[in-house]
C-alpha cells in the first residue's frame, strides 16, 4: 500500500505520476473507512483528493503555504502531511480536528472552519512574505460555495491591485456552475496558454506593441481585447480577470497529469493567478456522488450501502420542530417569509422552501447580506425569519446592530446549534450568542427548555413588534407533548418549575432540564431547590428574580454559553440594580476559553454545566451544616 509509505509531502514527490493515481484511490478508501465510523465532511474531501496530491507534488509545503478554505476538503491533506496514523481519531475528543488548525500541524497554514477566509488570509501571507523578502508561494483553495460570500470578493479586489504578489487562487468548483464547462477544448487551451514560453512571448509582444511610436498603445489595447474575446469564448474568466488576475481554466480537477502540468506552469508567475478546476463531490464513492448533500456532513454509515447506521430516533430534533412549526404558522400568515444562508436543509427549511418557494430566500454563504436583506423585507410589513446556525450569525454582528436593532425592525432570528455543538469543535460551537445579543438595544433574547417552548417562542417572536431572537440546541428534543394552539408568552416572564428553600437554581434553555435533574438528585440528600426557567435572558424577569433571591440567598445560575457577559452576568447586573444584598451566587457556564471538539455530553460534564456539576455546586454552597439542618 503506497499510502503507508507517505509520512510527508516529500514522500509524495518520490512517486511516479502513475503511482500518484494509485495513491489517490488508496486515500479515498481510507477516508471513506474512517468517516463511516466517525462521521464528518466526506463528499468535499473525496472530491479534492487529486487536487491535494497535485498541490503537494508541485509546491513545497510548509514553506509554500496552502490554505484550504473552510477545511471541509482537508482530509487528504491530513493524510499526507504526517497525520496518517492519527487520522482514525479525526473529530474525536483529543484527536485530530475536522478542519485545519495551525496548532495541529506546520502544514496547516491557517485555522479554518468558517467559509471564504482563504483569499484574504492568503493575500496577507503573500504581502508578509514580500515585506521580509521571502520567495515562497501562497495558494488559496476556495470552493464555489465559499465564493458566494462577499469576503472572498473583498480579498480578490485588493489582491488584484498587487501585480507583484505571488498569490494563486484555486477555485474548486464542485457543485454550482459559475459557467458551462466546455470540456477538453478548455482544458487544452488552459494548459497550452500557461506554457512558460508562451506567457513570456505574449508579454514580450505586448511590450513591443506599446513601444511603437504614436499608435503602439492603441494597437496593444486592441490586441488585448481580441485575446480576451477569444479566451472568454471558451473560458469563464472574464469576472476574475476584471480583478486583474491571470485566469486559467476550467480544467478537470481529477486529471492528475493536467493538474500537475498546469500547476508547474503557473507556479513561477509573479502576479495574482486564478485557476479554475472542476471536481465532483463524493468522487470515488457512489453513494456520496449520488447524494452529496447528505454526505457533505454525515454521521456514521454502512460503507456497502451508504445508509446511516445510527439508531432510529423517534423524538424529532429541535431543527425539525422549528421547521415544522414555521411551516404550520405560515399556512395562516402570508406575511411570514424565511431567510437562510446556504443552509435550507441544515436549518429545517427544506419543506418550507417547497411549500412556499416565493416566500423562501436562500442568500448563499452571505450572512451579512441575509440579515440586512431581512431588515429590508421587514420595512415592507413582512415577517422575516432568519434561520441560521449560532456560529454563523457571528459573521453578521454589525448588520444585526446597525440594520435591524437601530430602527427596531421586526426580524426574527431562529438560532440553531446554540451552545455546545460537538465534533466540529471551536469554530462551530454556538457559545457567544447570548452574550453579544443581549447587549444590543431593542433586542429580545430567549431560549426554550423543550420543543413545546420552542413552538411557543416562535409564535411569540412572530407576534412581537421588533428584533427578537431565540436559540435552541443541536440534537433531539426532550420528547414532551406539544400544545396545538401555541400560546404566546409574555415577554420577559420566567416560570417556577420546582420549589425549595435551600438553593435557587436560575437556568436558561436546555440547562433548565439539567437543573431539574440536579434538584431531584439533591432531594434525596435533604436539599430542596427552587428551579426557575428564566426563558428570557433579555429582558430578565427582574421582579421575580429579586423576590426569590430575597427568600433564598444561595443562588446558582446555569447557561450553555460563555460566562463573560452572559446569562449569569445579566442576573448579577439585575440584582445590583435592585440593590439586593446578602446573597451568594455561583455562575456555571463556559469559562474564558475556546471549547475543543468532542461529544456534547462529555464536554458539558467537562465544563461543569451538566446535572451532576450543578448538584455539586449546590452541595458546596449549602455545606454540610445545611444538609444536616434540613435532614433534622
Amino acid at each position: 500500500m503506497l499510502l503507508k509509505q507517505i509520512n510527508s509531502p516529500a514522500d509524495v514527490k518520490q512517486l511516479s505520476r502513475k503511482e500518484l493515481k494509485q495513491l489517490a484511490e488508496e486515500m479515498r478508501e481510507v477516508i471513506v473507512g474512517v468517516i463511516s465510523h466517525s462521521g464528518g465532511h466526506l463528499a468535499s474531501s473525496l472530491g479534492a483528493v487529486e487536487l491535494c496530491i497535485a498541490l503537494h507534488y508541485v509546491f513545497d509545503a510548509p514553506r509554500d503555504k496552502i490554505i484550504w478554505d473552510v477545511g471541509h476538503q482537508a482530509y487528504a491533506h491530513k493524510l499526507i502531511t504526517g497525520r496518517r496514523e492519527q487520522f482514525k481519531t479525526v473529530r474525536q475528543h483529543g484527536g485530530l480536528s475536522g478542519f485545519t488548525r495551525r496548532c495541529e500541524s506546520p502544514y496547516d497554514a491557517f485555522s479554518t472552519g468558517h467559509s471564504s477566509t482563504s483569499i484574504s488570509a492568503g493575500l496577507g501571507m503573500a504581502c508578509g512574505k514580500a515585506l521580509v523578502d521571502e520567495d515562497a508561494k501562497v495558494i488559496a483553495v476556495i470552493g464555489d460555495g465559499s465564493l458566494t460570500a462577499g469576503l472572498a470578493y473583498e480579498g480578490l479586489n485588493q489582491a488584484g491591485s498587487f501585480n507583484d504578489k505571488q498569490l494563486i487562487v484555486i477555485l474548486n468548483d464542485n457543485d454550482m456552475s459559475i459557467a458551462p464547462n466546455v470540456g477538453a477544448l478548455s482544458s487544452l487551451l488552459s494548459r497550452t496558454f500557461t506554457k512558460k514560453r508562451l506567457l513570456e512571448l505574449r508579454k514580450d509582444f505586448g511590450t513591443f506593441l506599446k513601444s511603437l511610436p504614436k499608435i503602439g498603445d492603441d494597437i496593444y489595447q486592441l490586441a488585448k481585447r481580441s485575446e480576451e474575446s477569444f479566451k472568454t469564448f471558451v473560458t469563464p474568466g472574464m469576472l476574475f480577470e476584471a480583478f486583474n488576475f491571470e485566469y486559467f481554466g476550467p480544467i478537470n480537477g481529477h486529471n492528475l497529469e493536467h493538474l500537475i502540468d498546469i500547476l508547474n506552469n503557473i507556479k513561477d508567475l509573479k502576479e495574482p493567478v486564478f485557476l479554475h478546476v472542476t471536481t465532483r463531490k463524493g468522487k470515488g464513492y457512489q453513494p456520496a456522488e449520488q447524494n452529496p448533500v447528505y454526505f457533505h456532513g454525515c454521521g456514521s454509515f454502512d460503507i456497502s450501502t451508504g445508509e446511516c447506521v445510527d439508531p432510529k430516533i423517534t423524538v424529532p430534533t429541535y431543527t425539525q420542530v422549528f421547521g415544522d412549526t414555521l411551516l404550520q404558522l405560515a399556512e395562516t400568515d402570508p406575511k411570514i417569509v424565511a431567510v437562510t444562508a446556504a443552509m435550507p436543509e441544515g436549518t429545517g427549511l427544506h419543506d418550507f422552501s417547497k411549500a412556499y418557494p416565493e416566500r423562501f430566500f436562500d442568500v448563499g454563504i452571505a450572512e451579512q447580506h441575509g440579515v440586512t436583506f431581512a431588515a429590508g423585507l421587514a420595512t415592507e410589513g413582512l415577517k422575516p425569519v432568519v434561520a441560521v446556525y449560532s456560529t454563523f450569525l457571528q459573521r453578521a454582528y454589525d448588520q444585526i446592530l446597525h440594520d435591524v436593532c437601530l430602527d427596531a425592525h421586526h426580524v426574527v432570528f431562529a438560532i440553531d446549534r446554540g451552545g455546545i455543538v460537538g465534533d466540529d469543535g471551536p469554530t462551530h460551537h454556538g457559545l457567544f450568542d447570548l452574550a453579544y445579543l443581549r447587549s444590543l438595544p431593542n433586542m429580545v433574547v430567549m431560549a426554550p427548555r423543550n420543543e413545546n417552548e420552542l413552538r411557543r417562542m416562535l409564535a411569540t417572536a412572530l407576534a412581537h413588534d421588533g428584533p427578537i431572537a431565540f436559540r435552541y440546541p443541536r440534537g433531539t428534543a426532550e420528547g414532551v407533548d406539544v400544545d396545538d394552539d401555541m400560546r404566546t408568552m409574555e415577554i420577559g416572564r420566567a416560570t417556577v418549575l420546582r420549589e425549595g428553600d435551600d438553593a435557587l437554581l436560575l437556568a436558561i434553555g436546555r440547562t433548565v432540564n439539567e437543573a431539574l435533574v440536579a434538584a431531584q438528585t439533591l432531594t434525596s440528600e435533604g436539599i430542596a431547590c427552587t428551579v426557575v426557567d428564566c426563558r428570557f435572558i433579555k429582558p430578565l424577569d427582574a421582579d421575580r428574580i429579586g423576590e426569590l433571591v430575597g427568600k433564598i440567598p444561595r443562588v446558582v445560575t446555569v447557561e450553555e454559553g460563555v460566562l463573560q457577559g452572559g446569562f449569569g452576568s445579566a442576573v448579577l447586573e439585575c440584582l445590583n440594580e435592585l440593590g439586593a444584598g446578602g446573597f451568594a451566587l455561583k455562575r456555571l457556564g463556559i469559562p474564558d476559553q475556546f471549547v475543543e471538539h468532542g461529544p456534547q455530553k462529555l464536554l458539558r460534564a467537562k465544563y461543569g454545566i451538566d446535572s451532576e456539576s450543578i448538584a455539586q455546586s449546590v452541595r458546596a454552597m449549602v455545606g454540610l451544616s445545611g444538609r444536616k439542618a434540613k435532614s433534622a
